[in-house]
């Protein structure tokens, strides 16, 4: 898995790197077919303050592109929102893409 992290008009720490990366930890234990992961991380200058945090996050899987976006006040608060979106959409995704075959009924005569 390719994971790419960065910031617009953020400096990205080692430590906000780190969060990132445990919390993405959770797709690719539910899915192991993540090709590439790519993290943005941005603070918009907004003049309301409780939306100015936002992260997205673009993940390929074998397949499709999956997409999601949060907002919040706090950069944290958006990470955890992103990863509970992604995680929904991985496990989707593995679950419409898995086969579903099932045994024809046995005829009684």
């Amino acid at each position: 898995m390719n994971l790419t992290i960065s910031g617009h008009h953020l400096e990205v720490t080692p430590a906000l790197r780190n969060y990132v990366t445990t919390k993405l930890d959770r797709i690719t234990r539910h899915f192991d077919q993540v090709v590439d992961v790519k993290v943005l991380l941005t603070v918009d200058n907004l003049k309301e303050k409780d939306l100015r945090q936002r992260a997205e996050c673009n993940i390929h899987v074998k397949g499709k592109d999956l997409f999601a976006e949060s907002a919040h006040a706090d950069l944290y608060a958006a990470l955890d929102d992103l990863a509970d979106k992604m995680d929904r959409q991985v496990l989707r995704h593995k679950d419409k893409s898995q086969e579903h075959h099932h045994q024809s009924a046995k005829r009684l005569m």
